[in-house]
């Protein structure tokens, strides 16, 4: 059942505690993530290694959520909870991988100390994965269908703009790689994700059930029903989750080649300030399409908004390497973070529209898996390979092997926006 309130100011009040929970959250990720594959490729030297990092992560994350956090999150209804112990795991286990890659590194082993960084963080993403569950489950239980776009927007424009000052935060903070050496990020991102676990506790307190005579609570549910058409309709989301599959695949193939794209030698050779810029534009584009797209989702329908963002990504890639300097490339990358928050805004909206209250957890656990592909399997299967091989076996430069990946990345996401068009939004319109 939907959560009911004793009255709009504790609405309010929870509604502001969330929004500052997932700005920390996404300054947490902006700070640590921007400049991780740089680092790890310092360490290691290999494309397909760093792009590790992110596929075991998304191995070990599914693994939790669809095996144990899902169901514990449907059948126990401790939202809040689930979040607040897996940002409490994850403080913790941040501090031990440090320690971890800083001994290795003082024994003169790079390698192991980049690989120490990945399994580190992907044994810990099992746990920490139950915040992920959690935070969806308790999003789409706050919000009612006819706000429901306008509400994921705005939550989505505060996280990008927590990524944007992560991200700037993250240009200072990098130094070359010594920002992960010497403990400065990693002590940061700690004490974010201790503040967060306290927010969330304080938020749970303001989350108190509005006590509902039963025929009261029969109507408003049977009145639920009716604008939540379709719930029930797996094919749907399952035919769902194949297009996003391929379009999150696609997409997210070339993440860790664009990072190294923009620092290539023979091509635009940017700095570390530069870097931050042109991420900068891509996070303040997000920013204006999250909170633009949740709202025309709710006011001209999901497919319709979704279909404009999948065109965008299939288009942006192509214009890579047409961009010649800083203000080319952030505009083009400010177009592709309109894409990319545009999906993933609508994206959930879609999909929380789709599932039946009482499968929440296990049914956004799958939605998350796919968006998870993003993290680094589509880079460890599809980009750091196409990359490494046209390197190493045919003799390619990295700049036109990079190129070429991005072409690759295009037509990946073509196929499935065909997909969705012909398969879900042609049987929805039905």
């Amino acid at each position: 059942m939907e959560q009911e309130y004793e009255n709009g100011t504790s609405r309010r009040k929870t509604f502001f505690n969330l929004g500052v929970f997932e700005f920390l959250t996404f300054l947490r990720r902006g700070v640590f993530y921007t400049f991780m594959i740089n680092y790890l490729f310092t360490l290691m030297n290999n494309v397909t290694s760093t792009a590790a990092l992110g596929t075991l992560n998304m191995i070990a994350s599914s693994l939790g959520q669809n095996l144990l956090w899902g169901k514990i999150c449907d059948r126990q209804k401790v939202r809040a909870r689930l979040i607040m112990t897996g940002e409490t795991i994850a403080a913790g286990a941040y501090i031990i991988v440090f320690l971890l890659h800083t001994g290795l590194i003082n024994l003169g082993a790079p390698y192991l100390a980049g690989l120490a960084i990945i399994l580190g963080l992907s044994v810990l993403e099992f746990f920490w994965s139950m915040s992920d569950v959690g935070w969806a489950a308790l999003l789409t239980d706050v919000t009612t269908p006819t706000i429901r776009g306008r509400v994921i927007g705005g939550m989505n424009f505060i996280a990008s703009l927590g990524r944007m000052v992560g991200i700037l935060f993250a240009g200072l903070l990098y130094g070359e790689g010594e920002g992960f050496r010497n403990g400065t990020i990693f002590y940061i991102v700690t004490a974010l994700l201790l503040t967060g676990a306290g927010l969330m506790a304080l938020t749970s307190r303001t989350m108190k059930p509005k006590q509902t005579p039963p025929q009261q609570s029969t109507r408003r549910e049977a009145q639920q029903q009716e604008t939540e058409p379709n719930t029930q309709n797996k094919g749907a989301y399952n035919l769902f989750l194949l297009s996003m599959i391929l379009i999150v695949l696609g997409a997210a193939c070339i993440n860790q080649i664009f990072l190294l794209f923009l620092k290539l030698p023979q091509g635009l050779n940017f700095t570390d300030t530069q870097m931050s810029l042109v991420l900068s534009a891509w996070t303040v584009g997000g920013m204006i399409a999250s909170l633009a797209a949740g709202r025309l989702s709710d006011k001209f329908g999901r497919i319709r908004i979704l279909l404009f963002g999948l065109s965008l990504a299939v288009f942006t890639p192509l214009l890579y390497p047409l961009a010649s300097n800083t203000s080319l490339m952030a505009l083009v990358y400010g177009l592709n973070g309109v894409s990319f928050w545009t999906i993933q805004t609508v994206g959930l909206v879609f999909a929380g529209d789709l599932i039946p209250r009482d499968r929440r957890g296990r049914l956004l656990s799958r939605f998350n898996t796919v968006l998870a592909l993003s993290w680094g399997p589509a880079g460890f299967l599809i980009g750091g390979p196409l990359a490494d091989l046209q390197v190493s076996l045919y003799g390619r430069s990295s700049y036109t092997a990079y190129v070429n990946v991005f072409y690759v990345s295009s037509t990946i996401v073509l196929m499935g926006t065909i997909l969705f068009a012909l398969k879900v939004a042609r049987q929805r319109s039905k």
